[in-house]
């Protein structure tokens, strides 16, 4: 049990003390915009660059992987949207915004730091694959969601550029393409720009935590929509049991691979899943609220889930052969 407090302990103690942090000097929101800036422009690309540029090009392109992986998240988008819609009867927005928070875990601040302290460098492929190829999958269904529910006439290149621009200018997509290209032409920086990237990569975990524990603090949790009786469940249990059963079933991967996949899709909510609820003016409030339960009952979630890992009784592959 020491070992999984000593895997889980900096992960949340980090976010518990950005928490404690905004809550004591009460900051205004705006002071959050040059560390985010930060993280997200430069220390996370420079991770994700450091990680995917050292490895061997075959496993850059595991598509079988990538495959099963996107279309487990994807389905669970879908099932909550259709809860969402035909159960509950919400209007498709707000049904958007509701699949993203049960579907769109927090690869991106939280993902990096769990995944490789738990399973060291190796898990760094899989990792960049996942949050790449995730992100890719939220950055079209938001916009094409949203384009189709507004009842406007829009137009249909207009709409694919907007969706290519979201996705080609993202930083962390283009440190991925950086980092890819440099792993196939072995590539590698100088050894000055070499140290500077990795002090950089270095800060991109602490730093995320940190942020996302004071961006818990200035979104105040003032009541717990019905709602999330169905997300949460979706959101921290049967994404990664669905995740976990899939990638055994479709094939024999690699066991870090397979760990890793469940362990991201076992996170909390993104916190982008509010700034696109800002974005579009829909469940705004209350996606923030599922942000800060899911976070809070993570620290159980995803605690057991390292214990069953880490202590053999949870197999890489279920059905094995």
């Amino acid at each position: 049990m020491a070992e999984i407090a000593g895997l889980v302990f900096p992960l949340f103690g980090l976010i518990l003390l950005g928490y404690l942090t905004a809550r004591i000097t009460k900051q205004p929101a705006e002071a959050m915009g040059w560390l985010s800036t930060f993280i997200i422009y430069v220390s996370l690309p420079c991770l994700f660059f450091k990680l995917l540029s050292k490895t061997p090009i075959e496993k850059l392109a595991s598509w079988d992987f990538i495959g099963v992986n996107i279309s487990t998240t994807f389905v669970m988008f879908l099932v909550i949207f259709a809860i969402a819609r035909l159960i509950v009867r919400v209007p498709t927005p707000e049904a958007t915004i509701q699949g993203l928070a049960g579907a769109y875990g927090n690869i991106g601040y939280m993902g990096p730091g769990i995944a490789i302290l738990t399973f060291g460098e190796t898990a760094a492929v899989p990792l960049a694959l996942i949050f790449c190829f995730e992100n890719v999958l939220h950055f079209v269904v938001a916009p094409t969601m949203m384009a189709l529910s507004s009842g406007k006439e829009q137009h249909v290149l207009r709409l694919i550029l907007e969706i290519a621009k979201k996705v080609f200018l993202h930083p962390f997509i283009i440190a991925t393409i950086v980092g890819v290209a440099a792993a196939i032409f072995e590539i590698t920086p100088p050894l000055p720009v070499a140290r500077l990237i990795d002090y950089l990569a270095q800060a991109a975990a602490p730093c995320a935590l940190f942020a996302m524990g004071v961006t818990l603090a200035l979104r105040p949790l003032k009541r717990v929509p019905v709602e999330l009786s169905f997300i949460v469940p979706f959101n921290l249990l049967i994404h990664p049991i669905a995740m976990y059963l899939t990638l055994s079933w479709f094939g024999n991967f690699d066991p870090i691979w397979v760990y890793t996949a469940v362990l991201l899709a076992s996170l909390p909510t993104a916190t982008n899943v509010f700034v696109i609820a800002q974005q579009y003016g829909v469940w705004v409030e209350r996606a923030s609220a599922t942000i800060l339960l899911t976070t809070m009952l993570s620290v159980l979630t995803v605690t057991a889930l390292l214990y069953l890992i880490t202590t053999g009784m949870m197999p890489a592959d279920l059905f094995p052969g």
